[in-house]
């Protein structure tokens, strides 16, 4: 849902970082915001994926969809108007989920669609934890108490292990907004890797201590959407190792012919398309620099994202 500075695997810096990678690889992040997006966005992308023959990894929000909560956003910040009316978001999004959480009861998200969870792991795509309230973690984190991000954590944690038989092995935060309780909680859990960051490469969380593979590519919502694919193909030319951020409401929506013909382009140019985790085994992570996020308003976005 910038400007970039692109890593080339070929130069001293990117065989350090990437070690092995010697093809250029391009991962796909998805991630379920919405009911609607878990309802019709994902089955979608499922869909699609399964004709290229290529698999992703899906972060899923599990818990309340209080997106009609985002009114509040309409009137603090004039950012969030502009990209709403930019991405005409009722067609994005549909009508009722501007509602949920107000006017509307919040539905669980991935709570209300265990079938669908049992597609996408069926299909072998790798899955794992996004949210428990997506909303309230983007708008309201900065103001939460440690008590309230561990009990967000308990209930998605424990959502996810209903619908999957497992715990996650990864986290992706909401809208790329982490701080510093969130790290030092997140240490507690047996999480593999990170997702959380618009970085520009790899790295070490100086407080959690684990590797971030960061969605490192604009999202189609936040570029020109007449330009989006030039745009993104136009990254991936230089042969490195990218991520590429997903939403199922946008690419398992009005975006998904976008997205079919950016999938052409990138395996055109012989770019191996994977999930997540294949990246993380790939990377030299004891090479990859530790360092502390911070965070940055990013073109296209109306909130800072951690980098």
């Amino acid at each position: 849902m910038e400007i970039f500075t692109l890593l080339l695997i070929s130069s001293p810096q990117g065989r350090k970082i990437w070690g092995e990678i010697l093809l250029p690889i391009l991962g796909l992040k998805i991630d379920v915001d919405t009911y609607w997006g878990m309802k019709n966005g994902v089955p979608s992308l499922l869909q699609t994926l399964k004709q290229f023959n290529l698999k992703g990894t899906f972060f899923l929000s599990i818990g309340p969809d209080n997106s009609g909560r985002a009114v509040l956003q309409l009137i603090k910040n004039p950012l969030f108007l502009k990209k709403m009316m930019r991405t005409n978001a009722p067609a994005l999004y549909g009508w009722k989920t501007a509602l949920y959480g107000t006017l509307l009861p919040a539905p669980m998200i991935a709570l209300s669609f265990p079938q669908i969870v049992k597609e996408i792991i069926a299909a072998g795509h790798e899955i794992q934890f996004h949210a428990w309230d997506h909303r309230r973690w983007q708008d309201d984190l900065s103001r939460k108490s440690e008590k309230w991000i561990r009990e967000w954590f308990a209930k998605g944690m424990s959502g996810f292990e209903k619908l999957t038989g497992k715990k996650p092995t990864a986290f992706g935060a909401p809208s790329w907004t982490i701080n510093d309780r969130v790290l030092a909680i997140i240490k507690e859990y047996k999480f593999e890797y990170l997702s959380c960051t618009r970085a520009k490469t790899p790295f070490i969380h100086a407080i959690a201590n684990l590797p971030e593979i960061p969605s490192d590519l604009p999202c189609f919502e936040e570029i020109d959407a007449q330009k989006g694919i030039s745009i993104i193909a136009g990254l991936l030319k230089d042969g490195g190792t990218h991520v590429l951020p997903v939403h199922a409401e946008v690419e398992g929506g009005i975006f998904e012919n976008h997205f079919r013909e950016l999938l052409e382009k990138a395996l055109s140019q012989n770019i191996e398309i994977v999930p997540l985790k294949t990246i993380k085994d790939k990377i030299d992570i004891k090479n990859l620099p530790v360092r502390k996020y911070k965070m940055e308003l990013l073109p296209g976005r109306h909130s800072p994202c951690a980098v």
